[in-house]
């Protein structure tokens, strides 16, 4: 997909920068709201990406704002919330399967459905002046697009009850608190920092990314047994590839961190 302008190009944009990292941005007006049409081209990007994945993966808004959450205006009745929570669903679930770290580079508000297309990433980098929240409790209404099961997890069930009961939005650093973000930074160095950290993983093992990504995500829905069973499959596996060799060789060699990796 070409990365071109959001008057005339995607509502979600895909560029493959050198180094194996690739930008993807959400196009759709000043408060990239996530449509429907915006959730269908967003899983095509994430199916592509799965098929031919890069080092890392950078997920932004284009503008000033991130993505301000669902397209109210296609809410309806009970028909049209099940429409809606199937395309964030297929959406954010292909986003978060896709073989390689996926940075999601905050920048402005993340609400409702923009916040949960934050928390299907691998990890969060916030602009300073971001704000989260899963405030669809305002509305009457409770989060559809994966809120109830990713944020409790990732910060816990009384916090993730905490927001979503009261609606309330969090600014960067009460995000960073509680572990809803991992880094903030300054706005004005939000991408440059996202991409910078996106270029050192892709110039890492590729494949061991990827398997210990899956590990650790597959696991999550296992009983510790099964996970620890997993953990040990995909461990003999890591040691097919050519990096593991290279890796292994140059610490015997020079010791740890010194290792030139291929991907492969």
């Amino acid at each position: 997909m070409a990365d071109e302008t959001a008057d005339t190009g995607p509502l979600v944009a895909l560029t493959r920068l050198d180094g194996g990292v690739a930008l993807v941005e959400i196009a759709h007006g000043k408060a990239n709201t996530l449509s429907t049409a915006v959730l269908a081209e967003l899983a095509a990007v994430a199916t592509e990406l799965t098929a031919t994945p890069p080092g890392a993966v950078v997920l932004t808004g284009r503008g000033r704002m991130f993505a301000a959450g669902a397209e109210i205006s296609e809410f309806g009745g009970r028909s049209e919330a099940a429409v809606i929570a199937e395309a964030f669903h297929t959406a954010l679930d292909a986003v978060a399967a896709i073989p390689a770290v996926v940075i999601a580079a905050v920048n402005g508000y993340a609400l409702g459905g923009g916040c949960e297309l934050a928390l299907a990433c691998d990890l969060r980098f916030a602009a300073d002046n971001t704000v989260l929240g899963q405030p669809e409790i305002l509305l009457g209404i409770i989060p559809g697009g994966g809120g109830t099961q990713r944020l409790s997890r990732l910060v816990g069930p009384a916090r993730a009850k905490d927001l979503i009961l009261t609606g309330r939005q969090v600014k960067a650093e009460e995000a960073l608190a509680m572990g809803l973000v991992d880094r903030v930074v300054p706005a004005d160095d939000l991408r440059d920092e996202a991409l910078a950290f996106a270029a050192t993983l892709a110039a890492g093992p590729r494949r061991a990314h990827a398997l210990a990504k899956s590990a650790i995500d597959d696991g999550l829905n296992m009983s510790l047994a099964d996970g620890l069973v997993l953990e040990r499959r995909l461990f003999g596996e890591v040691f097919a590839t050519t990096d593991a060799a290279i890796g292994v060789a140059s610490f015997l060699a020079d010791g740890p961190g010194k290792a030139t990796f291929t991907g492969e």
